[in-house]
């Protein structure tokens, strides 16, 4: 899989997510595999870039290549300054979503809203293309709805108006999280281009990656709400699209030292107070992979204090520990 000059390692990369994927959580993808990380979607108003969410949103991973920022806005213009300032910034690629179901996103015609415009698509894509000399790819849904599946001819636009690369999530807007990934409609989008394809969607496995790449006959997979509490699925699907095989699951020591690297560079980032509430949702998605884990996470969720949370963890592990329980 290639994106313009860039080769990646791996044909697993991490889907950007409000949120989510900041600084910290990349770095860990990256550590277990991942073969591109994203940043999360960043508004295109630039007037809103001072704010301390936005000027984290737009912290690059200036350790590892290609730095891939993603952007969201319905105004071409203000699409391409954004884009320009970003790759000032160092960015590598540019990452226009058209994608995001969200309704405060669409609500101001961004995100999947713009999949109701194609000639808008086409204005943005053009404009953002034009504005820097860096790839530029795109992030879309299969359609608007069920009724209303354009994702053939919003590739193709895009195709045409010099995108590099298009990763689709096999669902709707309508359809946000709900029903099965329509994987057959992105093999069809496949088909209608020659620039790569990302497929994402409900890939949660090693098996499902395997059953992914064969119908949707995509170049590489993204990897979103599987990677919550678990960023060492790269590691299980690399494993497995290179032998065949599943890799053993991690153990009880090794996922707490994952967590307590996680926290603690979460708290570098953000600082004690918000670094701790951060924290919290990360804890939560951890403990849904781990045995007997309920009381440890209602408790540790309430605690106010670095400290606090880092104790907590580890408690949890040694009892854990004491009786053999390994990560589900």
């Amino acid at each position: 899989m290639k994106i313009g000059p860039y080769e990646l390692q791996s044909p697993f990369v991490l889907a950007p997510m409000a949120g989510i994927t900041d600084a910290p959580f990349r770095r860990l993808c990256r550590r277990f595999g991942a073969g591109m990380t994203t940043s999360e979607m960043t508004t295109a108003d630039i007037g809103l870039w001072r704010t301390p969410k936005s000027s984290r949103r737009l912290d690059l991973d200036h350790d590892a290549e290609p730095r891939a920022v993603q952007i969201a806005g319905a105004d071409p213009r203000q699409m391409a300054l954004a884009a320009r300032l970003c790759v000032e910034r160092g960015a590598q690629i540019i990452d226009i979503n058209m994608g995001c179901p969200a309704r405060k996103v669409c609500n101001k015609l961004a995100g999947s809203a713009l999949l109701r415009d194609e000639p808008l698509v086409r204005r943005i894509l053009e404009s953002v293309v034009a504005a820097v000399d860096v790839p530029v790819t795109l992030k879309i849904r299969t359609g608007w709805a069920p009724e209303h599946r354009n994702g053939v001819e919003i590739a193709r636009i895009a195709e045409a108006s010099g995108i590099s690369a298009l990763a689709v999530h096999g669902r709707t807007r309508s359809c946000r999280f709900g029903g099965n990934a329509e994987f057959e409609t992105i093999a069809r989008i496949k088909a209608a281009i020659r620039i790569p394809v990302t497929a994402n969607g409900d890939i949660d496995s090693p098996e499902k990656s395997h059953e992914v790449f064969r119908v949707s006959s995509a170049d590489a997979l993204m990897i979103g709400r599987a990677a919550q509490g678990r960023p060492w699925i790269f590691r299980e699907l690399n494993f497995f699209h290179a032998t065949g095989r599943k890799i053993p699951p991690l153990e009880n020591d090794e996922v707490r030292d994952i967590m307590l690297d996680h926290l603690e560079d979460l708290y570098r980032f953000y600082g004690e107070q918000t670094g701790v509430r951060v924290a919290r949702k990360h804890i939560t998605w951890y403990c849904n992979g781990l045995e007997k884990s309920g009381s440890f996470r209602t408790r540790v969720v309430r605690v106010d204090s670095t400290a606090e949370q880092i104790r907590l963890t580890q408690e949890y592990f040694s009892q854990q520990a004491g009786e053999g329980v390994l990560a589900a």
